[in-house]
């Protein structure tokens, strides 16, 4: 039996109306080897080899037809299309402008988007036996915003740099949140904080 979980949602416009979503609690994960032996159950009349034959053969093979920039539709499964995305560190080009700062070597595979097929979603929605499992709830800071400025600034002029990580030890947001606030700071002269590098690399600096 699935177990799901009431979220509730960060009021990141400060409307104070509380809003939620409800999602799937995660009881764990299921490798590679665990679902070849649930594939080649006994009774299915696939043996375990051919269940890891089966599967890595379909892995190549999607591989292949996504790199060579075919979007990929099983039945039953769905829809798998291959993202671009820039290189860490490299320069986005503007639309209209004629500079080329972006060739092959600067564009890189960043991700797969799987789009489920209607059928997969049905079926598992009739296997499903939902169960209740409790309440989530945004961590809330006991710091106002002006004193959680003050607390990165402090943070910054004794360590030089700061990430998501160390501003959620400091305040005690979510991560989402923290995230955001930190962006909204960077993107604020008067806070005295900038940001520099992107995504694993992306930290937060003292404006210069």
């Amino acid at each position: 039996m699935a177990k799901y979980i009431k979220q509730e949602v960060p009021d990141m416009l400060k409307t104070g109306n509380q809003k939620v979503f409800y999602r799937l609690k995660t009881e764990r994960n299921i490798d590679f080897e665990e679902f070849v032996s649930r594939m080649a159950h006994p009774g299915s009349g696939i043996s375990r080899g051919e269940a890891i034959r089966i599967l890595l053969t379909a892995s190549e093979t999607l591989a292949s037809l996504l790199a060579e920039g075919h979007s990929v539709s099983l039945d039953e499964w769905g829809t798998f299309k291959a993202t671009i995305g820039v290189e860490p560190d490299k320069e986005v080009d503007t639309i209209d402008g004629d500079e080329t700062k972006r060739n092959s070597r600067s564009l890189r595979i960043s991700g797969i988007h799987f789009q489920a097929d209607k059928k997969l979603v049905r079926e598992v929605d009739l296997r499903c036996k939902l169960e209740r499992a409790g309440v989530s709830r945004v961590r809330r800071s006991p710091y106002t915003r002006e004193e959680r400025l003050q607390k990165a600034l402090d943070y910054l002029s004794e360590h030089g740099f700061m990430r998501v990580k160390h501003y959620m030890e400091l305040t005690g947001l979510g991560q989402s949140t923290a995230a955001n606030e930190l962006r909204a700071f960077s993107e604020d002269p008067s806070t005295g904080i900038d940001s520099t590098g992107r995504r694993a690399t992306l930290v937060y600096i003292n404006r210069s």
